[in-house]
C-alpha cells in the first residue's frame, strides 16, 4: 500500500469517527440534565419563523425562513428518531405528550417544505387515499409512521391521555387550524399551555362565536366529537366543553342555560385550508 493509499484510508476512518461522533451528539444534546427531551433547537426555530398576531389567537409560518434553516429542523428531527420507546415509556405522561405534539407539529413543517413554495394547502400534497396525512414521513420509534398514526394512532388512539385540548396545540398547517404556538411544548408546563391555546382559540370570532340565538364553532368539534365526551374534567359532551369556556366565547347566561340543556343549535363553520404562512 502506498502513501496515498495509507493516507486515503486514514481519512476514512476519520470521516467514520467523526460521523460516529456527530451522531453521539444529536442523541445526547436532545437529552437534559433531567433525563428529558430537550425540545430547545424546535423552540428557536418556532421563536424565530412564527409571527404571532392577535395576541396569539393566529399565527402564521415563514416557511422561506423554515426552509433557509432546513438543517437544523433536520438535526431535531433526528433528535426525535433517536429516541427508543422503550425510554418514552419511562416518561411522565405529560412529557410524552409535548413530545408528541412537538413531533407532530415538526414534521408538518418539514412534510410543507417538501413542496414550498409552490404549495397554497397542505390537501395539495398527495391524492387519496395517500393523502399527506397518510405517508409513512415520520421516524418515530424506529418504524416509519404517518402524520394520522402520530395523532389518531398514538395521541389519541393510546387511549391513556384523555386530553381534548390537544386539538387546539397539533398544527395542520392550515389557516383554519388553531394557531402554530410559537414556543414548544414542555411537560413541566403543559398544562398551562394547552389552557393558554384552547383559551386563545375560543376567543378567535372568526372560528367561534354566538349569535341570534345559535353557536357557531369550528368543525373541529365535529371532526372529533368523541373526544370532548370522554369525561375530561367531567366533560362529557362539546356543549359542556363550550359552557366551560362560555367567557372567552363571550356567552351570554341564557346560551350556557340552554347549551346544558341541549337547546340552542351548534353550527359548524366551514374550515379554510389555505396554507397558515406568513404574507
Amino acid at each position: 500500500m502506498n502513501e496515498t493509499s495509507k493516507g486515503g484510508v486514514c481519512l476514512k476512518r476519520w470521516d467514520w469517527k467523526i460521523s460516529l461522533l456527530c451522531l453521539c451528539f444529536v442523541s445526547l444534546s436532545s437529552i437534559n440534565t433531567y433525563g428529558n427531551f430537550n425540545h430547545n433547537l424546535w423552540n428557536e426555530l418556532l421563536k424565530e419563523h412564527v409571527r404571532v398576531i392577535d395576541g396569539g389567537q393566529v399565527t402564521q409560518v415563514n416557511y422561506g425562513g423554515m426552509l433557509a434553516d432546513h438543517n437544523r429542523l433536520r438535526i431535531y428531527l433526528d433528535q426525535i428518531a433517536a429516541v427508543k420507546r422503550g425510554d418514552f415509556d419511562n416518561w411522565e405522561k405529560s412529557e410524552q405528550l409535548a413530545f408528541l405534539i412537538n413531533a407532530y407539529n415538526a414534521w408538518t413543517v418539514e412534510l410543507v417544505l417538501t413542496e414550498y413554495p409552490d404549495l397554497g394547502s397542505i390537501r395539495q400534497i398527495g391524492l387519496f387515499p395517500f393523502s399527506a396525512w397518510r405517508r409513512d414521513i415520520v421516524n418515530l420509534f424506529g418504524e416509519q409512521v404517518s402524520l394520522d398514526d402520530v395523532e389518531h394512532g398514538m395521541i389519541r388512539g393510546w387511549g391513556i391521555y384523555n386530553e381534548p385540548r390537544i386539538h387546539f396545540a397539533v398544527n395542520c398547517a392550515a389557516i383554519g387550524c388553531p394557531a402554530l404556538r410559537a414556543e414548544a411544548y414542555s411537560g413541566q408546563i403543559l398544562e398551562q399551555q394547552l389552557e393558554e391555546n384552547t383559551k386563545l382559540f375560543m376567543q378567535d370570532r372568526d372560528r367561534n362565536y354566538s349569535s341570534e340565538g345559535r353557536i357557531y364553532v369550528s368543525r373541529i368539534f365535529d371532526w372529533y366529537r368523541e373526544d370532548f365526551e370522554q369525561g375530561w374534567l367531567g366533560v362529557n359532551s362539546v356543549s359542556e366543553f363550550l359552557v366551560r369556556y362560555a367567557n372567552e366565547l363571550e356567552l351570554t347566561e341564557d346560551d350556557s342555560s340552554q347549551l346544558e340543556l341541549n337547546d340552542i343549535r351548534i353550527r359548524y363553520l366551514r374550515y379554510d385550508w389555505n396554507l397558515n404562512r406568513t404574507n
